[in-house]
C-alpha cells in the first residue's frame, strides 16, 4: 500500500489531497499543527480512515521523529501563513513557516527517509506585483514583493537545491488562486459567495469591497491537488505551474454568486474596504503548458461551475445552522 503525510491536511487543500489520494488506496496521515485538533471540520467525512499527528515546522527534531517513523512513500507540504495580512503583521513568522519550515521538512527526508517523495505548494505571488511575463510560467523571473511571497521564494529554491545536491525527489507546484467551499471565510471569494447565499436568507444587506475590477486567476481545489499527485508519479522531479490560464474580475465574481440566487450584485455591492487594493495592477495568470504537456493535467471545473458550487455551499450551510 502506498502511503503519504499531508501535512496541513486540515486546510482547503490538505482535505481535498486525502479524499483523491484515500480513492486511490493510500494510507493517509495528516499533520495537524500544535493547538490546531479541533479544527478539523473539512476532514468530517474522513477522518475515521486517516490518522492524525501534531508537527510543528518550527522543531526539527519533531519533524525528523514523525517522518523518519513512517518513512512514507509521498510527502505534501501544504502548509504555509498565506493570508496577506496575517503574513504583513508578522512577517517573521511567516518566514520562520513558510521558508524555514520547508528546509527542517526537507532535511528530515534526507536523514530519516531520503527515499521519500517531497511536494512542496509555491505560490504565484512570487512573480510579484509587476510580472515581466503576461501568462508568467516557469521561466519568468521572481520578483516577490511581501513576506509571504518571499519567504515562499525562499523555499522554492530550497527545494531545487534539496533535489540538485542530496538527489532527492522534491517538487514545487506553482499554484495559482484556487478555490473551493472548504476556502476560509477570510478570503475574499467566500466573502462574496457568503454574503450572496446570506443576502438571499435575509441574513444581510450589501457586501462592501474594494476595487471590482482586480483580476484572478481563479481554479478549483480539486483540480489542483490531482495537478500535485501527478507531479509525483513521474520519473524524475520537476517544478510546474498549475494555473487555469484565464482571468476574471471581481467584478465577474460578484455577478456570477448573485446570479446563482437570483439576485443583481449591484443592488448589493458597494465600495468600502480594502480587499483588492484600488491601486492594483497585479495581472497574474499562470501558463499551465508544460503541466499539461508532461503531466497530461488540465483543470476540470469551469469558473461559473466553481462558484455555484461555493454559493451552493454556503446557503446549505446557513440554512443548517438557522
Amino acid at each position: 500500500m502506498s502511503s503519504a503525510i499531508i501535512i496541513g491536511v486540515a486546510g482547503q487543500d490538505g482535505s481535498y489531497l486525502a479524499e483523491l489520494l484515500l480513492e486511490k488506496g493510500y494510507r493517509v496521515v495528516g499533520t495537524v499543527q500544535p493547538g490546531e485538533s479541533g479544527s478539523l471540520e473539512n476532514l468530517a467525512n474522513i477522518s475515521e480512515r486517516i490518522e492524525i499527528v501534531v508537527t510543528d515546522l518550527l522543531d526539527q527534531n519533531n519533524l525528523s521523529e514523525v517522518i523518519g517513523g513512517y518513512r512514507p512513500g509521498e510527502i505534501y507540504n501544504l502548509a504555509s501563513q498565506s493570508h496577506l495580512l496575517t503574513s504583513l503583521e508578522d512577517p517573521a513568522l511567516t518566514g520562520e513557516i513558510s521558508g524555514l519550515g520547508v528546509t527542517r521538512i526537507l532535511k528530515a527526508i534526507q536523514t530519516t527517509s531520503p527515499k521519500t517523495r517531497f511536494f512542496q505548494a509555491s505560490s504565484s505571488e512570487m512573480f510579484g506585483r509587476q510580472p515581466r511575463d503576461v501568462p508568467q510560467d516557469e521561466g519568468t523571473p521572481f520578483e516577490p514583493w511581501n513576506a509571504y511571497a518571499a519567504a515562499k521564494l525562499y523555499a522554492h529554491w530550497v527545494v531545487a537545491s534539496y533535489r540538485r545536491d542530496h538527489g532527492i525527489f522534491a517538487c514545487a507546484g506553482i499554484l495559482y488562486n484556487h478555490e473551493s467551499p472548504r476556502r476560509r471565510p477570510e478570503f475574499v471569494t467566500r466573502k462574496i459567495t457568503r454574503a450572496a447565499a446570506m443576502v438571499k436568507l435575509g441574513l444581510a444587506g450589501d457586501l462592501p469591497l474594494g476595487n471590482l475590477d482586480a483580476r484572478r486567476d481563479w481554479g478549483f481545489a480539486g483540480d489542483f491537488v490531482r495537478g500535485m499527485w501527478l507531479m509525483l508519479q513521474q520519473s524524475q522531479p520537476d517544478d510546474y505551474v498549475l494555473a487555469t490560464g484565464e482571468t476574471h474580475s471581481v467584478r465577474d465574481l460578484c455577478e456570477e454568486a448573485f446570479s446563482c440566487v437570483g439576485l443583481d450584485y449591484c443592488d448589493y455591492v458597494a465600495p468600502g474596504t480594502t480587499d483588492f487594493r484600488r491601486e492594483e495592477e497585479i495581472l497574474l495568470v499562470g501558463n499551465p503548458g508544460k503541466a499539461r504537456k508532461f503531466l497530461g493535467w488540465e483543470p476540470v471545473v469551469p469558473f461559473q461551475e466553481l462558484i455555484r458550487m461555493m454559493v451552493d455551499a454556503d446557503l446549505a450551510s446557513l440554512r443548517n445552522t438557522r
